[in-house]
């Protein structure tokens, strides 16, 4: 190395070098990101991003998220080049079962990995998610002279995942927001899967982004480590604005026959390409093999270690000074509840149940953050421009503005996918536990983020109102139908469908102390009855199934229902117990939590011998074969809605105590 810029080139080789044997070894993957962004991945990672190897989470570092996240072996190598505990031996495992190097960045694998990218444009929302939690986290906390919370997110995103429309929602929003210390590198290569991309994809993404309110840097080349590293500097001087830094690269650059190509892009090289781009790049290593001096100049151990020891001095100085607020802020970023917030949340649980009322389970839940609120400053929550009938905004709701991020409450737009998938970041970064909100119909819309705060197992909640054809007169284009199954379907996804207010204060109350994935909170538009409940039934509501309402003797029959159709399964019931049938209502609120529960408690509600059952639920009917079996019968939903008075659509779909009643006794006196 005799030059600071031949220095530079043989770094970044050395990322290129990895990421072409893990994927030829692996004979699957993506070279071509990796080769293409390794000179700007050489200066983010050694001339400014601050981190520390030895605590990938330090509270106070940068967050670097790869949101085209097919080139994961840029991350891979970046993390093992720093010194992370992530081998070699990880690296030649590269998308092998049970590595901790799978084929997209998978948060939880590999220490350093912020977030699970693969799906385009989730990455760089993530990252907006980050960047506002960062903005909002120092506002509240932040005092002067003392900047205890203070980094930058950085993004690496393509052509697709400008191309995904969650890249508008998004960047939209970071504009509004003024995230300045947000850093995104676009990869402008020109070329996707299916060859240059200047065939379907040809907006003029400066002014784009400039109509976004964000700083453009453009015309940078990503081959040119002092262009970069002067791109990088201009962008942290602009505080007001996120930074879009637009680097032309070469896809697979270093691969003579091959870059610039698609044929780079979703393939492994092959061995005489490799051979041929060692040569060209100069790199006389063998396969896997990174000399000392290498690893000596990526090493960010020393760096990092000296940046957290040093913030440390200054957090200390803050606790001194400042030492509640120093509690306050460890609680939260550790993901503490307050020590007294189960009981405070049990005694107004049972203080609903003393003090009935007939009220919408959306109502119920703006309610409930009434209470919960107050005892949760980590609470940061937001609407997709429905406030107004998901009912989330509360007394204590303060919206964060680009002035003033000290709030708690996100106003998100017509931003569906975006919120979710915000929601995520801030949710991975810490010191918050987001919720937002829109009717459950357009959970559609979300549906690939909703399912990645489940896979990465984050707390995101998920508030979604208007829950059946009882929302009316809007249509079937509004009516859910089969939102609720798939949710219930999606692993590691907890959905619950409260029948009433009580219900819906467990639910909330349930969601909040869940740390290990998201909860979505399923509620209504029109008034439901409060239900009567003796102290068991009430504490048996936590365990997401219980028995409601019971007959004198063995049960006949069981009705098995949610939320709104609670109440008309009681009324079915206490018709059919006058008429002298043994009859049991079981509230199913939270299905995956009943089936958490041991197999006794799960006898004890839906006793086996007991086949004659029916279940009732203003959703797809098909769910719920799991739970009443080939003998048993199900009241849902076969078909779309129909747009009419919620009364009427109840009763023209089979939603009435006659129907339940009739199919009760037919299946009562049939034979099985």
């Amino acid at each position: 190395m005799t030059t600071a810029v031949t220095e530079r080139k043989y770094l970044a080789n050395a990322i290129r070098a990895l990421s072409m044997d893990a994927v030829q070894q692996a004979n699957s993957g993506h070279p071509g990101a990796p080769m293409g962004m390794a000179d700007i991945a050489e200066v983010l990672w050694r001339d400014f991003l601050k981190h520390n190897p030895a605590n990938p989470n330090w509270a106070d570092r940068d967050r670097f998220v790869l949101s085209n996240g097919h080139g994961s072996m840029l991350i891979y190598s970046l993390l093992h080049l720093t010194g992370y505990e992530l081998s070699l031996d990880e690296l030649k495992n590269f998308r092998q079962l049970h590595s901790k190097t799978p084929g997209h960045p998978e948060y939880g694998y590999a220490p350093g990995i912020e977030t699970t990218t693969g799906p385009l444009g989730q990455g760089v929302t993530n990252a907006v998610g980050m960047a506002l939690a960062e903005k909002t986290l120092a506002a509240q906390f932040n005092r002067p002279g003392h900047d205890v919370i203070d980094h930058y997110t950085y993004t690496f995103l393509g052509d697709g995942c400008l191309m995904e429309g969650i890249s508008h929602e998004a960047c939209s929003l970071a504009g509004t927001l003024g995230l300045g210390k947000l850093i995104a590198f676009y990869d402008d290569n020109g070329i996707s899967i299916d060859g240059e991309v200047e065939g379907w994809f040809t907006d003029d993404t400066v002014k784009r982004f400039e109509a976004y309110n964000w700083h453009v840097i453009a015309d940078v080349d990503g081959h040119d480590a002092s262009a970069v590293k002067a791109a990088v500097e201009a962008a942290r001087a602009e505080t007001s604005k996120p930074t879009l830094i637009i680097c032309k690269t070469i896809i697979g650059f270093g691969a003579p026959n091959k870059q610039g190509t698609e044929s780079c892009h979703g393939a492994p090289l092959g061995a005489d390409e490799i051979a041929a781009a060692r040569k060209q790049l100069g790199w006389q290593h063998g396969l896997f093999e990174i000399p000392a001096d290498v690893y000596e100049a990526w090493s960010a151990k020393e760096a990092g270690a000296s940046a957290e020891a040093e913030w440390q001095q200054r957090f200390n100085a803050y606790a001194s000074e400042y030492p509640e607020l120093a509690a306050e802020l460890k609680r939260r970023l550790v993901g503490d509840l307050p020590s007294d917030f189960v009981a405070q949340a049990d005694a107004y649980i049972a203080k609903l149940q003393a003090e009935p009322a007939d009220i919408a389970s959306r109502k119920a839940s703006q309610n409930a953050l009434n209470t919960y609120g107050p005892l949760l400053p980590e609470l940061l929550g937001g609407s997709a421009d429905l406030a107004g009938s998901n009912l989330t905004l509360w007394n204590g709701s303060k919206g964060i503005s680009k002035d003033d991020a000290s709030g708690n409450y996100v106003f998100y737009g017509v931003r569906e996918f975006g919120m979710s998938a915000i929601m995520n970041g801030i949710a991975l970064h810490g010191g918050f536990t987001p919720y937002g909100a829109t009717f459950l119909m357009f959970m559609e819309y979300a549906r690939n983020a909703v399912r990645m705060a489940a896979l990465m197992k984050q707390q995101s909640i998920f508030v979604y109102t208007h829950d059946s054809i009882g929302l009316g007169e809007d249509g079937p284009t509004h009516q859910p139908v089969e939102q609720i199954a798939s949710l219930r379907m999606t692993p590691n996804m907890s959905t619950w469908r409260p029948c009433d207010q009580v219900e819906s204060a467990v639910a909330w109350k349930y969601a909040l102390m869940r740390k290990n994935g998201p909860t979505s909170l399923i509620f209504s538009r029109q008034n439901l009855a409060q239900q009567q409940r003796d102290k068991d039934q009430l504490n048996n509501i936590e365990r997401g199934g219980y028995v409601l309402f019971d007959c004198e003797h063995t049960p006949e029959l069981i009705l098995i229902a949610t939320g709104s159709e609670v109440a008309l399964a009681v009324s079915a019931a206490k018709t059919l117990q006058a008429s002298g049938h043994q009859v049991r209502v079981v509230s199913m609120p939270a299905t995956d939590v009943f089936e958490q529960q041991d197999a006794n408690y799960r006898e004890q509600v839906l006793p086996s011998s007991v086949v004659k059952r029916i279940a009732v639920e203003a959703g797809i009917a098909d769910y719920w074969y799991k739970y009443v079996g080939l003998n048993g019968r199900i009241i849902g939903m076969t078909s779309f809605g129909e747009s009419a008075p919620a009364g009427d659509l109840f009763k023209h779909f089979g939603f009435t105590t006659e129907n339940v009643v009739a199919a009760a006794k037919e299946l009562l006196s049939a034979w099985v």
